[in-house]
């Protein structure tokens, strides 16, 4: 049985919603409270067992390499001081876990940065992260959640959630047989459809486990929605054969991809961490 053992983080987007604060920032490198976005995600893998790190950034995404690295003259300053513990999580994550990094030349979709990443997952299962989908749950984390999952269907796996049916043209939609409480054996994957067209209102969220055929599978799918590579479009082939399963996750997920979502998530996580009264 195959172990899902890496993690690919898609991080070359622009981040446009967020201008002017992401025109030398990344997206991915905004707080919640003290903890840039990528680190909870990185933090989710951890949890769920995954060790190595993939991340495929784009120009001006410096920082994410930089913060997953050791900043002596920062270290030297705060030595021996209260502040030293504030870097604990970090240094924690750096010794646990190896980060690789490749870019993403052109913004062609989603399923073209995941192909960007193959030379850094190579043949095995692999995890898929996108980290302004942040997601918490009580006990196990929406990927260890999936990675258990995984070990049972041994198929590509999408994180699933509800939404209002007027919001299906913002995610990825799908339509399938319920097979046990909250799992879906998917057949049928559409994109950003209209709430007209929609085959449901189960969406899919920034959490895959895909089996490395996909990589094969984006390389012989056309262009779809807004001419590209579309991840659904890829997976509707594995869907069409019983290979994916929809996984309507025990937890909550914040929209970080959006202002008003990023301040909920903010602020929820202000009051359960910092002012849990």
């Amino acid at each position: 049985m195959s172990k899902i053992s890496k993690c690919l983080f898609p991080a070359a987007g622009y981040g446009t919603r967020f201008l002017p604060a992401t025109k030398a920032m990344p997206k991915e490198m905004l707080p919640i409270v003290t903890k840039p976005l990528i680190q909870y995600g990185v933090e989710e893998a951890m949890q769920a067992g995954i060790s190595d790190m993939a991340i495929v950034t784009g120009r001006g995404k410096r920082a994410i390499e930089d913060h997953f690295d050791i900043s002596y003259e920062l270290e030297q300053q705060i030595a021996g001081s209260d502040k030293e513990d504030l870097l604990g999580d970090t240094r924690e994550i750096m010794s646990r876990c190896r980060f690789s990094y490749t870019r993403q030349m052109e913004m062609k979709g989603l399923g073209h940065a995941i192909l960007t990443g193959e030379a850094l997952i190579g043949d095995s299962p692999f995890a898929v992260v996108l980290a302004d989908d942040y997601c918490v749950a009580e006990g196990d984390g929406v990927l260890s959640q999936m990675v258990k999952l995984y070990e049972k269907y041994q198929c590509s796996i999408v994180a699933i959630e509800e939404v209002p049916m007027e919001e299906t043209n913002r995610y990825g939609v799908i339509a399938g047989e319920l097979e046990a409480e909250n799992i879906y054996r998917v057949s049928r994957m559409v994109e950003k459809p209209d709430p007209a067209e929609a085959p449901s209102n189960l969406a899919i969220i920034g959490r895959y486990i895909l089996s490395p055929d996909i990589f094969d599978i984006i390389r012989n799918t056309p262009p779809g929605k807004n001419g590209e590579m579309q991840i659904t479009d890829a997976l509707q082939t594995q869907a069409s054969q019983g290979n994916v399963i929809g996984y309507k996750f025990q937890g909550r997920r914040f929209d970080c991809g959006s202002v008003d979502g990023y301040i909920e998530a903010s602020n929820y996580t202000y009051q359960s961490q910092c002012n849990p009264s």
